[in-house]
């Protein structure tokens, strides 16, 4: 089973309202071409995303297909109340029934400035997760008589709510409580296989799920050929340069040739590890390769690529291959 996770990426030269034009229009086309769910990632003071508004995304991004599941891949809940969580995704449950999803997770998204701006009046720490998590879930669940304070909309909306990670945290967390569990493997894979293993011996079915289910993130930059997906790909190198430089930039485009010393090239080779670039046919067994060693449940695809039409062209690509006969996730 194939997903999508977008940031509604800002390239270089263009805009916001560009980039949530070009998300809209890859959810319209991804929902034809057969993919489970649409995530939008909360991100802020980046200048390459225009998704940290992110339930108001989710709602544009809804309102412009009809079947696919939208959701957030994630929220960072200590930047917000539960209770404004709740009435958000509440209030998306209520206009688009049955698609939209919560991912949850407990780190910033941004810097520690901007979280400090983010949070003016709430707790500057994360320690708190899992009793915020467990608040949410009481109020996206059926109201009490005599409860206090209620999501309208959001109670009883039952809005499937995921734990993301990139940790063995996340894992634990998500296996205490019975949730679904989304693993950060397309930025941070370093942990991937002892948080996969952690949660599922530790699961334990709850009235949200009765047995474990993962979904990784992994970098997908597919084209016609090996070449020119080599060549797109070095938009998403250069991003992840650019940050660990402290740079922040829009998405740059791609170059034939990418100069890198020694401890880049390093760098580049461990945090995008779960990243797959290649023709159809490369990239196919990249991904049948993974899947057959994590047991995977769900693959969710994140494809940083400087053109728009070339990014549809990658989930296309990988459209093909979930729906061929000999495709695991199917």
């Amino acid at each position: 089973m194939l997903s999508v996770l977008d940031l509604a990426p800002i390239v270089a030269g263009g805009d916001a309202a560009q980039a949530l034009a070009c998300s809209r229009d890859l959810a319209q086309h991804v929902e034809e071409w057969g993919y489970r769910r649409f995530w939008i990632a909360e991100h802020h003071n980046m200048p390459s995303v225009a998704s940290a508004a992110t339930s108001i995304v989710i709602a544009h991004v809804a309102a412009g297909t009809t079947k696919i599941r939208v959701g957030a891949g994630g929220i960072m809940l200590p930047n917000h109340a539960p209770l404004v969580v709740a009435e958000q995704f509440g209030t998306l449950e209520a206009l688009f029934p049955g698609r939209i999803d919560l991912g949850v997770g407990r780190a910033p998204g941004t810097d520690p400035f901007t979280a400090r701006a983010l949070r003016r009046g709430l707790s500057l720490s994360a320690d708190g997760f899992p009793d915020d998590v467990v608040e949410l879930l009481a109020l996206l669940g059926p109201s009490e008589p005599g409860q206090p304070v209620v999501a309208v909309p959001g109670g009883g909306s039952k809005v499937p709510v995921w734990i993301l990670g990139s940790s063995l945290f996340g894992a634990q967390l998500a296996a205490a409580l019975g949730l679904p569990y989304a693993f950060a493997s397309h930025f941070a894979p370093r942990e991937l296989d002892r948080a996969v293993e952690l949660y599922r011996a530790r699961f334990r079915p709850s009235a949200y799920l009765e047995r474990p289910r993962v979904m990784l993130g992994v970098n997908v930059i597919a084209a016609d050929t090996d070449e020119e997906a080599a060549r797109l790909a070095t938009s998403l190198q250069q991003a992840f340069l650019s940050l660990r430089r402290g740079l922040r930039v829009p998405v740059p485009p791609p170059v034939e040739r990418l100069s890198l010393g020694s401890e880049e090239r390093a760098m580049l080779e461990d945090v995008l590890s779960c990243s797959f670039v290649g023709s159809e046919k490369t990239v196919r067994k990249q991904l049948t390769d993974f899947v057959e060693r994590t047991k995977a449940d769900e693959i969710i695809v994140a494809s940083m690529i400087f053109d728009h039409r070339a990014r549809l062209r990658s989930y296309e690509l990988l459209a093909d291959w979930a729906s061929a006969a000999s495709a695991p996730l199917e």
